[in-house]
């Protein structure tokens, strides 16, 4: 595969490209690795695409993860615990997982627990893959990356994503670079407030 198109947002491109022009190498050096070919596999059962050949996101999925798993990009988890009162979110917000777990029961109220996971990381950069539908990319970009970086743990997050011209020959419902970049570039030039590198890619 290639990146056709990228698109930096608050210099997360350029951060990378002063600060960490190995691990964006790296980055580059694994999307050329991957074979497209090799992840034809999905026979579609849909009515306008039945019996088509498409693309398959597990496939690719896999081949993504044995290539940064090769170069030491691994799966990270934040904790946390939220409960329903605003103000003790707001207050629990800057504590680590113990303390906040322990202010919230002191005013009587239940802690719940929750985390945020991401695929990739690797010295404070997080990679994420993103072949399905579409609420998931707006999670990764609006909550995942950004709670990264306001916890951090990261300084860049990236987002690698199929061009219109793959993504039509997938599953529907998959989202693509030029839906999301429109869905970034709409929301004003400090939203969200992480530094990003959206990627776009096809065969």
């Amino acid at each position: 595969m290639k990146i056709v198109e990228h698109y930096s947002h608050l210099n997360g491109l350029e951060f990378l490209l002063v600060h960490k022009p190995k691990l964006w190498e790296e980055i580059v050096d694994v999307v050329n690795s991957i074979d497209a070919e090799k992840c034809k596999t999905k026979v579609s059962k849909e009515k306008t695409k039945k019996g088509q050949l498409l693309y398959s996101p597990v496939d690719m999925n896999s081949m993504f993860k044995s290539e940064l798993s090769a170069l030491e990009w691994e799966e990270s988890r934040v904790s946390y615990w939220v409960t329903k009162d605003e103000k003790l979110i707001r207050k629990t917000l800057p504590m680590n997982s113990d303390d906040q777990k322990k202010e919230i029961e002191a005013t009587g109220e239940i802690p719940i627990f929750s985390y945020n996971q991401t695929d990739f990381i690797k010295n404070r950069v997080a990679i994420e893959v993103q072949f399905g539908k579409y609420s998931f990319v707006a999670y990764d970009l609006f909550v995942k990356h950004l709670a990264f970086y306001i916890g951090d743990k990261i300084d860049v997050g990236v987002e690698i994503l199929p061009m219109k011209s793959l993504q039509a020959q997938m599953s529907s419902g998959v989202s693509y670079y030029e839906g999301e970049l429109y869905n970034v570039v709409r929301q004003g030039r400090g939203v969200p407030a992480v530094p990003l590198v959206i990627i776009g890619i096809e065969p």
